[in-house]
C-alpha cells in the first residue's frame, strides 16, 4: 500500500491531498492560504470527520507543509502514524514548456528546467517551484514528481500549436500554442472511454473543461489534437475575468486611444474581463445566473456569449476531429451548471449530438446525458487531477506497484 501526497502550490497558497493508492482512497486533503501573512489559514479535513482550522502566522510554504504533514501524523486528527508513511509526492506544475510531454522524476536538472520555463509561465512556475523546494526540505528522501499542465497537449501536431507570426519567433522564443488544463483533459479522456466502454486509443473526444477558467479541446484516439488556451490561458474562451479570443489590434488601439500601458491592458484582459466584464455583475456564474433570472439583460447577454463561444469551439473540433464519439463536461461549471450545458448544446444536432432535457436537469454525477437516439454522447465526468497526478507519481517512483 503506497500513500501519495498531491501538493498544488500557488504564490500565497497551497492545496493538498493525501491519497492512499491501493484502493485509490482519499485519506485527507486542504488547503493553506495567506502564506507570508500573520493570519495564515490551514484547513484540513478527512473524510467521516470534523475538520481542523488554524489560524497562525505562516510566513513561507515551508512552513505551511510542515502545517499539513503535522495534520496529517496527528495523533487525534491525523491519517497516518507518522511520516514515513507518506511514500511520493507528486506536485503540479503548470509550464514546462517543449521540455517535458510527460510527467517526470523531479530532479535538479528538472528544476532548471521549469526555472527557464519562468517567462513562460511567470505568474504559476515561481510558486510552483517554491512548492518542490520546500517539500524537499520538509521530506528529503521522498521521491517526487512532477505532473505539468501542458504536458497532454504535447501531442498536437505542428498545424495546430504553430500561429502564423514570423517563424524566427517560434525558434527563438518558443512563442506557440501550448494548451492548459492537461491533467483534467486527461483524466476525463481516460474516464469518459471507461463509461463507453472502450479503450482510450478507440475514441475521440471534445472535452469541455468550464470553471472559472476555461478550455476544450479536441481529442482523437485518446490524444490532444487542438486546445481553446494557446500561449497562455488567455486565449480560447470567455472566461470569468479573462476576454478569450479577441482582434489582438484591440491591444495597441487601448494603449494608443485610452492611454494605457502594456500592464493596464493585460489587467483588463485578464481580471476586468469575460463574464465580469460584459455582465458587470460577477466572475462567477452563479451569481450571473441570478442575476438573469431577475431579469438583468448585461447577465442574459454574458451567458449567451459565453455559450455561444463553448459552440463554435466544438463546431470547430468536431470537423478537425471527423468523428465524435462523445462530449464531454467537466469542472466547476461543466459539472454543475445544467443552464450552460443546455445553451451549449443548441444546434448541435448539426453534429449529431442531442441533450436530453431531462436527464441533464437531474443528474450532476457522472452521467451520459443525450438523448437514446443521439449519435454522439454527450456526457458529465467530474474531472480528479490531484488522483490523475497520484497516479502517475506512483507509477513513476513505484513502477511495480502501479502495475498490481
Amino acid at each position: 500500500m503506497k500513500n501519495i501526497l498531491v501538493i498544488n502550490c500557488g504564490s500565497s497558497s497551497l492545496k493538498y491531498q493525501l491519497l492512499e493508492m491501493e484502493h485509490e482512497t482519499l485519506l485527507a486533503k486542504g488547503l493553506v492560504e495567506r502564506i507570508g501573512m500573520d493570519d495564515g489559514h490551514h484547513a484540513y479535513t478527512r473524510p467521516g470527520s470534523d475538520g481542523v482550522d488554524q489560524i497562525q502566522p505562516i510566513p513561507d510554504h515551508e512552513t505551511g507543509i510542515r502545517l499539513v504533514l503535522a495534520a496529517i501524523a496527528d495523533p487525534e486528527h491525523g491519517v497516518v502514524n507518522d511520516l514515513n508513511e507518506i511514500h511520493a509526492v507528486g506536485h503540479r506544475v503548470v509550464h514546462a514548456g517543449e521540455k517535458y510531454a510527460a510527467s517526470v522524476m523531479i530532479t535538479e536538472d528538472v528544476v532548471d528546467a521549469l526555472e527557464e520555463c519562468i517567462p513562460l509561465a511567470p505568474l504559476h512556475n515561481p510558486p510552483n517551484i517554491v512548492g518542490i523546494r520546500a517539500a524537499q526540505a520538509v521530506l528529503p528522501n521522498i521521491p517526487m514528481v512532477g505532473v505539468f499542465d501542458t504536458a497532454f497537449h504535447q501531442t498536437m501536431p505542428d498545424t495546430s500549436y504553430i500561429y502564423p507570426l514570423p517563424y524566427r519567433l517560434y525558434e527563438e522564443t518558443k512563442i506557440r500554442r501550448y494548451g492548459f488544463h492537461g491533467t483534467s483533459h486527461r483524466y476525463v479522456t481516460l474516464r469518459a472511454s471507461q463509461l463507453l466502454g472502450r479503450d482510450a486509443s478507440e475514441v475521440n473526444l471534445i472535452t469541455c473543461h468550464l470553471g472559472n477558467g476555461a478550455s476544450v479541446a479536441a481529442i482523437r484516439n485518446g490524444k490532444s489534437i487542438d486546445t481553446s488556451m494557446g500561449f497562455t490561458p488567455l486565449e480560447g474562451l470567455m472566461m470569468g475575468t479573462r476576454c478569450g479570443d479577441i482582434d489582438p489590434a484591440i491591444v495597441g488601439y487601448l494603449e494608443r486611444h485610452e492611454g494605457m500601458t502594456v500592464s493596464e491592458v493585460e489587467n483588463v484582459l485578464n481580471k476586468q474581463s469575460g463574464m465580469l466584464g460584459i455582465s458587470g455583475v460577477s466572475s462567477d456564474l452563479r451569481d450571473v445566473e441570478r442575476a438573469y433570472a431577475n431579469g438583468n439583460d448585461r447577465a442574459r447577454l454574458a451567458l449567451e456569449v459565453y455559450c455561444y463561444h463553448i459552440r463554435k469551439y466544438i463546431g470547430a473540433y468536431a470537423v478537425a476531429l471527423g468523428r465524435v464519439d462523445a462530449l464531454v463536461f467537466t469542472a466547476g461549471v461543466g459539472e454543475n451548471d445544467s443552464l450552460v450545458r443546455e445553451w451549449s448544446c443548441r444546434g448541435l444536432e448539426i453534429i449529431g449530438a442531442q441533450l436530453d432535457p431531462f436527464k441533464n436537469a437531474t443528474r450532476r454525477d457522472e452521467a451520459i446525458i443525450s438523448k437514446m437516439s443521439s449519435r454522439v454522447a454527450i456526457m458529465i465526468v467530474p474531472t480528479n487531477e490531484e488522483l490523475m497526478i497520484a497516479r502517475d507519481t506512483l507509477a513513476l517512483a513505484f513502477p511495480a506497484a502501479a502495475q498490481v
